[in-house]
């Protein structure tokens, strides 16, 4: 379990200005599609004046059905392991992309709680995945599984401080 590491809304400003950098340098463009974190990703982003220059879309897709209309999760996927998967953040990393124009994608599911945990995904659970399709002709995802703790606005705050840094993370990759 991750401690709740006091994530400031400087400290947010901060890793998503150094995103937009990122991906500016890149010439690129970054999409989200996010549940637990109900948008606050694209509004991290979008606080940055001139975001829309590398920012393309988020989409928040709270419910399973809204992983499924607005990013082709198939609906078998997430009866057999659940929105808060591995598999189900990778299939919405890979579904942000094809419903945008960007090569960057970041998904985010997870129990922000404070209820709604089990003993094999309790509260504070978010899994990440990250995309990206450089070469055009190539998909390449990552995924990443954190246990946060704090109340609901600590997890959120968290989990979304991660995302940026894992785009962080996979643009250093690709520079």
């Amino acid at each position: 379990m991750v401690a709740a590491t006091p994530i400031t809304d400087s400290r947010l400003q901060a890793l998503a200005s150094q995103v937009g950098d990122a991906l500016m340098a890149q010439h690129l463009t970054l999409a989200c599609a996010e549940s637990c974190t109900g948008g606050w990703v694209a509004k991290s982003l979008t606080d940055i004046a001139g975001s829309s220059r590398w920012f393309e879309r988020g989409f928040v897709t709270y419910t399973n059905i809204a992983k499924q209309d607005m990013l082709d999760v198939p609906p078998e996927l997430l009866a057999r392991a659940g929105a808060v998967s591995e598999e189900v953040v990778r299939a919405m990393s890979k579904g942000c992309l094809q419903h945008s124009r960007a090569a960057i994608s970041l998904a985010i599911s997870g129990i922000a709680g404070p209820g709604g945990g089990t003993k094999d995904k309790p509260v504070g659970l978010v899994w990440f995945a990250w995309g990206k399709t450089i070469p055009a002709d190539a998909l390449k995802l990552v995924s990443a599984r954190q246990i946060f703790s704090g109340d609901r606005d600590a997890v959120r705050r968290q989990a979304v401080g991660c995302a940026l840094q894992g785009v962080l993370r996979l643009l250093n990759e690709s520079a």
